[in-house]
């Protein structure tokens, strides 16, 4: 048990950075956290990681003894959930991840409603637009938008978007609505750096593909401030379906180029392999696979 909660220290040290960082997350004294590393070490007869003023950095034996931990701690872990039932009752804690917007509008309603049915579940939602690393942040499923590469994660598709060209109706009246996406090099666009090139946007033409150079008036880090600056009247944006519905059903934006759009962007669930599926991850992916196909395919613009 001693050597478990020395790896588990050193994995928080290396997580955060600092000793003192670590001892803040494990709420243990900062003596305690630097004295068990040093053990560690000592035992290993090999420094695990090298110490500065500012912040801790892991040696190449430490780097690796690391990634070793986490996978045998994990394994405990595993061993722990079998033998407490939660391979037989639906309980725990659950975390899922998903990016920001769609998030908020289509997996939080979701999460609540299975909050509700099972009671015994306790769940962690994680909303951020990078896309995170399932078995170093210990993530049970999450959500992915777009083309998955090839790799151990089983997805399970739920739908797909489309991405759409929209401005203000007051813009497209004062400007003109293009018709090719060559008319774009005429307009002002709207960027934002998560999903957009700065230079051009790609389109379709039957079997053809259509680099469309553009010229950025305003580049923005979410897709949220797009949609609202276009709304603003100050240029064309290019988002997805889900993200300006809202504003596309109010009037606030229309869309323009939609026989040009690429195929639509595949929305999945993923997870990590497991010889074991918890009974509580189980018991999300039948609650939420559906539900989530349905919220997807309401996301219909004209």
């Amino acid at each position: 048990m001693d050597r478990l909660e020395s790896m588990a220290i050193l994995v928080a040290v290396a997580e955060t950075g600092s000793l003192s960082a670590a001892a803040r997350r494990l709420r243990a004294p900062l003596a305690t956290i630097s004295r068990k590393v040093s053990d560690l070490e000592t035992r290993l007869q090999a420094r695990l990681v090298n110490r500065s003023a500012r912040r801790l950095s892991l040696t190449d034996a430490g780097s690796a003894y690391v990634a070793a931990c986490k996978r045998i701690l994990e394994e405990v872990e595993e061993a722990e959930r079998a033998v407490s039932g939660e391979y037989s009752a639906p309980k725990g804690e659950l975390v899922v991840a998903a990016p920001i917007v769609f998030g908020r509008l289509h997996v939080l309603p979701i999460a609540i409603a299975f909050l509700k049915a099972y009671p015994e579940i306790n769940l962690r939602l994680i909303l951020s637009d990078r896309v995170a690393d399932l078995f170093e942040e210990r993530i049970d499923v999450a959500v992915r938008i777009g083309r998955l590469p090839d790799s151990s994660l089983i997805a399970t598709p739920v739908g797909a978007l489309r991405r759409v060209v929209c401005a203000s109706p007051s813009y497209f009246g004062r400007r003109g609505r293009p018709n090719r996406p060559e008319d774009l090099a005429e307009h002002d666009c709207i960027t934002f750096e998560s999903s957009n090139s700065a230079a051009a946007w790609l389109f379709r033409a039957g079997k053809a593909e259509i680099s469309a150079p553009i010229r950025p008036r305003l580049a923005v880090t979410t897709a949220e401030a797009a949609v609202d600056a276009a709304a603003a009247e100050i240029g064309v944006a290019r988002v997805l379906s889900y993200q300006a519905i809202d504003a596309v059903r109010a009037g606030a934006l229309a869309v323009a180029l939609q026989d040009f759009e690429p195929a639509p962007s595949p929305v999945s669930l993923v997870r990590a392999t497991r010889d074991l599926t918890p009974l509580k991850l189980r018991a999300f992916l039948d609650f939420a696979t559906p539900r989530l196909k349905e919220s997807v395919a309401g996301v219909v613009l004209p």
